[in-house]
């Protein structure tokens, strides 16, 4: 089972500036829990996203010397790929796609045909200079703007990103949209399909309606997971009016708990970086 804690997807959004130094406590605080990957920053445009702007400041001061974690950042074009290929700490360019014109105009200001032209020349960057490009399908189980969504639609884009040399893709349910049905569909497809792929899930979603899609996605086969401490953050583009969390890890670990599932992290240390992100941002 991997957990793939998203630190950046839950700050990006907070309006007050954090400050670099508490975010660099922060962030080795989540280095000492055991996570797969983190999720730590991006390197987008400061305009967009004000609260990442220092992180090409973060990265040289986390510490990675006792810990296995992987680190991610989040790229929405070539300029940011080439930022952080500078890093040799970063192992994973995360890619934000989507097979919905309507989210990628909201999100990034772009359509599936640019989007994906995007991600090639990312993907050439990342092969380069030995980095691997994770991408992450918005509204891989389901579109609630209207456009035609169905498998096949999905089928096709993954095929394209599978020939292309993709070999991680976190299908997303951005809104928290999903039925355990779809989300099983879904998922028992693209497993057996594509077996050289590794998928995650992506998911926001409203309290109390956790349980039922992690079941599913699990016994689906689904073994990478996205979380966030505090369930803080959700996309602002995705739609007008109200903003879905993400998955928050405690959440996970319950569900984990609960179904005997093993975790190999340590939930001491996860509770001393959730009180410390707690007591800085008062949830």
């Amino acid at each position: 089972m991997k957990i793939i804690e998203c630190p950046r997807d839950g700050l990006q959004g907070i309006k007050k500036f954090i400050p670099t130094e508490k975010k660099i406590e922060y962030l080795n605080l989540l280095l000492d829990v055991g996570f797969d990957t983190l999720d730590f920053g991006s390197f987008v445009s400061p305009k967009a996203i004000p609260q990442m702007k220092d992180t090409s400041e973060i990265v040289d001061k986390l510490d990675l010397s006792k810990t296995n974690t992987k680190l991610l950042t989040i790229v929405a074009n070539v300029r940011g790929a080439n930022d952080a290929s500078k890093f040799e700490q970063i192992q994973y360019l995360g890619f934000p796609f989507s097979i919905s014109n309507t989210f990628l105009e909201r999100n990034i200001n772009s359509n599936i045909s640019k989007s994906y032209n995007t991600a090639i020349e990312i993907l050439n960057i990342a092969e380069k200079i030995n980095k691997e490009v994770v991408v992450y399908l918005s509204m891989g189980v389901g579109n609630p703007y209207g456009d035609y969504w169905d498998i096949d639609i999905l089928d096709k884009y993954i095929e394209l990103l599978r020939y292309d040399g993709v070999k991680i893709i976190a299908l997303s349910d951005t809104i928290g949209i999903s039925t355990p049905q779809q989300i099983f569909d879904v998922f028992n497809h693209v497993i057996p399909k594509y077996d050289d792929i590794e998928f995650g899930f992506h998911l926001h979603t409203r309290k109390g309606e956790e349980y039922y899609r992690l079941n599913t996605a699990y016994y689906a086969g689904c073994r990478r997971f996205d979380t966030v401490i505090g369930g803080l953050g959700g996309c602002p583009a995705a739609l007008s009016g109200e903003i879905i969390s993400n998955l928050e890890t405690k959440t996970f670990v319950n569900f984990c708990n609960k179904e005997n599932i093993e975790l190999d992290i340590d939930l001491s240390k996860l509770d001393v970086a959730r009180d410390y992100i707690k007591k800085e941002l008062n949830f």
